[in-house]
């Protein structure tokens, strides 16, 4: 394959076989083959044993190679680990877990019954910790002495010792322990947060008796089983969360003092490495207003607020507080207060130090620190928004330095000293490389780089550029995959894949320009495939993503119709045979573009959509926007029921019907605005899915989908 560069537009193309030159996708390939066949070959667990060793798995045997080396020998085997947990008497694994080193000789993993440590130079397990079968989350503390986990709502601590405790006081329907709040919402993903010597645990306590009980019913009993769910609409009750702390030498367990109003977000709990504080992003229920907020650890009690950040739209902290090595009081804060994400240096006793990078893009991934702390690695879209690369910039000040030579995106692992990273990184035509990469001058080395898995197959030309949006000066992305063969002297239809909504970012420099397979199963049934990332989606910084608050589905549309008249430009593209598909959020766009636009989409299939954000929840909801009692005229434009008789295309909505995320009620209730209005859309269910339809049942999904296109717009 090759790649042509085309100025003055920054059009790339990535040319594939023709038709006839190479296979075709069947749908299982193109759906679950991304995930193992037709994945670009990889190291399996590729980690650092030390700042000068990285390892990685091959085939059970655990192997590792120098920084100043390019051999490899073996660390360990599978049959070494085996035979460590036999003379323990416990469960051989039946391939290598898991695991990750703890120092240069020992290492943390778990098996199906226990959280092991283990001497992999004296060949001795040194530490067992059984875990309950009925076990929720589980956590390792450092050090691996303890284990915390969830069984129900309750939260219980085991020691290596055998002692259990639990932490839970109280074992009250709705009040919930140790388990994630807020919907996962800023940056949230747990509810479990070990101090760094794996001592003190602080957790989440979340009372949400005031929230609604949704009714989730469960149709694959006798007699339909109703497994409810606390969801908390928007402008409704919202859950009450606290966070507690447990001493593990005392047994310990207090709360810290959080203050009124009871309603608020508690988010990005960092520890102080010193373990005597823990701070705590505080924001407003309205989320326009941040506390970070200092508590002494010891017994609960508010220290300080270290500083505040406003928006009028919203303000939305993601990641905690990041210390830096040999410091229990400077830490990095990430922020997009000056319209972009991007690093700030503060210290607990002076405050506000300096803004360490500035500029027109966004710090998408902070990688850590050098030894000393002087030197600070990260990710960013510094080189363009497609792109992902890799900076270090001293905390001191001073110019930015790129570490990444190659375009596209690059994912890195950092040692511990900050003097080596490993490199993730591929482009729109590469697949997979992996380097090892120094930070200063000493030079690195390719360590793997994955042949093209498509080689045999018939791939579609990928045009990757930019179009204006409809304020006709923000460029926006696109991809455009072209049906296979293809004629320009034809004429050919075009599905619309979108999503369209925040945290998300579907065009990149990465391999295949981040399409997926399924695009190019339908690029050779003769359609071509468009995408494009309006305003509203994600990286782009705060003003490109907020522009949506308050007016969902406006701005989008507004932007995704620039894409379509683009489309129009072009010959070959069938303008009378248009159609659209998203999920989610992006069943929230197909159906605002079939319905605000019906002279334009012939046939959209709706996945899993919100049609009327009042029944969506308050975390996210509120957010974009605010209360359906402060915004009622935005509320009310972005309903789809009310435009239920504006169909005139061929849609088909999917649902999931234990969906807990987008409840079912948003396509029931969009299904009964159509059955007045008189429109005929199509439907279908998920019985035993949830939001999104996963596993072996997705190849069903995407049948049922391509089905529907074949059948109402080839």
């Amino acid at each position: 394959m090759k790649k042509h560069i085309l100025f003055p537009f920054l059009v790339f193309i990535l040319t594939g076989p023709a038709a006839g030159q190479g296979k075709l996708f069947t749908m299982e390939e193109a759906v679950l083959g991304g995930y193992g066949t037709f994945s670009p070959a990889r190291f399996r667990q590729l980690q650092w044993r030390s700042p000068d060793t990285f390892t990685w798995v091959e085939n059970d045997t655990v192997y590792m190679s120098s920084v100043n080396g390019s051999g490899k020998t073996v660390a360990f085997t599978l049959e070494d680990l085996n035979g460590m947990l036999g003379k323990r008497m416990l469960e051989k694994a039946s391939g290598m877990p898991r695991f990750e080193w703890e120092g240069p000789n020992t290492i943390a993993f778990r098996t199906s019954s226990a959280f092991c440590r283990a001497d992999m130079t004296g060949k001795k397990i040194l530490s067992v910790i059984n875990i309950p079968g009925d076990a929720g989350t589980v956590e390792m503390a450092p050090g691996g002495q303890v284990v915390a986990w969830t069984r129900g709502n309750q939260l219980y601590i085991d020691h290596a010792g055998g002692k259990r405790v639990k932490i839970s006081a109280d074992s009250i329907d709705g009040v919930v322990y140790g388990q994630s709040v807020h919907r996962n919402e800023f940056g949230i993903s747990g509810g479990i947060f070990f101090s760094p010597s794996g001592k003190c645990l602080a957790f989440y306590r979340k009372d949400e008796r005031n929230v609604t009980k949704y009714p989730i019913v469960n149709f694959m009993t006798r007699v339909a089983t109703p497994e409810p769910v606390r969801y908390p609409m928007a402008g409704m009750e919202s859950e009450v969360v606290k966070v507690g702390v447990y001493h593990a030498e005392t047994d310990e367990v207090l709360y810290l003092d959080t203050g009124e109003p009871a309603v608020q977000y508690l988010t990005n709990l960092a520890w102080t490495p010193d373990e005597k504080y823990i701070l705590v992003a505080h924001l407003n229920r309205e989320q326009n207003h941040m506390q970070m907020k200092l508590y002494d650890a010891s017994d609960g009690s508010f220290v300080k607020t270290l500083f505040e950040e406003s928006d009028e739209r919203y303000v939305e902290p993601q990641h905690p507080a990041l210390f830096l090595p040999g410091s229990s009081t400077r830490f990095v804060w990430q922020s997009r207060r000056d319209g972009y994400n991007h690093l700030y240096l503060y210290d607990l006793q002076k405050g506000f130090i300096r803004q360490i990078t500035r500029g027109e893009w966004e710090v998408t991934r902070l990688l850590g620190f050098d030894r000393k702390g002087g030197n600070v690695y990260f990710e960013a879209t510094e080189a363009g928004p497609l792109e992902r690369q890799v900076y270090t910039v001293s905390l001191a000040g001073g110019r930015l330095k790129r570490l990444t030579a190659e375009p596209g995106t690059h994912q890195a692992l950092l040692n511990d000293d900050g003097t080596w990273f490993l490199d993730n990184w591929s482009n729109i035509d590469t697949p997979l490389v992996t380097a090892l990469t120094g930070t200063g001058k000493r030079k690195g080395r390719i360590l793997k780089k994955s042949e093209n898995p498509l080689e045999e197959y018939a791939l579609g030309d990928i045009e990757v550029g930019s179009i204006t949006a409809g304020d006709g000066v923000t460029p926006l992305y696109y991809r455009l995959i072209k049906p296979v063969p293809f004629d320009p002297e034809k004429e050919y239809p075009v599905v619309v894949y979108v999503y369209g909504g925040p945290h998300a970012q579907l065009v990149t420099n990465g391999w295949l320009a981040q399409s997926g397979l399924w695009p190019h199963y339908m690029a050779q049934r003769g359609y071509a495939v468009f995408t494009l990332d309006n305003r509203g989606s994600a990286n782009r910084g705060m003003d490109f993503e907020s522009i949506i608050h308050r007016r969902l589905g406006e701005i989008e549309v507004e932007d995704q119709m620039r894409g379509i008249e683009w489309l129009k430009t072009h010959s070959w593209v069938d303008t009378a045979r248009i159609g659209v598909h998203g999920w989610s959020y992006g069943g929230f766009m197909t159906l605002s573009l079939m319905l605000q636009h019906p002279e334009i989409f012939k046939v959209g299939v709706a996945g899993g959509p919100v049609t009327d954000w009042k029944f969506y929840e308050v975390m996210y909801g509120e957010r974009y926007m605010d209360t359906p009692d402060e915004n009622p005229e935005g509320y009310a434009r972005s309903d789809l029921k009310s435009r239920a008789g504006d169909l005139r295309g061929r849609l088909l909505v999917i649902h999931g019907a234990l969906d807990d995320v987008v409840v079912w009620q948003h396509s029931l209730t969009f299904l009964r605005a159509c059955i007045q209005a008189g429109t005929q859309p199509d439907y279908f269910v998920y019985p035993t899915h949830p939001h999104n339809v996963r596993g072996s049942d997705r190849v069903h999904l995407m049948n049922k989908v391509s089905a529907y296109f074949d059948d109402f717009l080839k």
